[in-house]
């Protein structure tokens, strides 16, 4: 019985390996890259250096982001396209791929407790 199941990890194995999402193999998504480079120098470890109530934690983002409760990612991606107050707007300085990699990214964390 072992060795059969051990033929059968071997014939399986390079199939499972083949398929590995190359964004996962290294396990930085392309959103938090994104983040990295253009957001954590003001919202690290979803703080907010220049308001501190308002992070990037999901009651935060409930409380200020329009329409946050009724639809989380179209909320998220409005502010990062079109910021407010202090914050850019960077519908300019990324392209809507990446905008859209950095929604992914902070609703995910958002919902993760950061």
């Amino acid at each position: 019985m072992k060795i059969i199941l051990l033929i059968v990890l071997l014939v399986i194995a390079p199939f499972i390996f083949t398929f590995v999402n190359p964004a996962l193999a290294d396990g930085t998504s392309e959103g938090a890259k994104i983040f990295s480079a253009k957001c954590a120098s003001c919202h690290i470890g979803g703080g907010n250096v220049l308001i501190a109530e308002k992070t990037l934690k999901k009651d935060a983002l409930s409380k200020y982001l329009e329409n946050y409760d009724a639809n989380s990612i179209q909320a998220i991606l409005y502010q990062v396209q079109n910021g407010k107050n202090a914050m850019p707007a960077f519908k300019d300085k990324l392209t809507n791929k990446e905008i859209l990699e950095v929604t992914a990214y902070v609703f995910q964390k958002a919902e993760e407790g950061w």
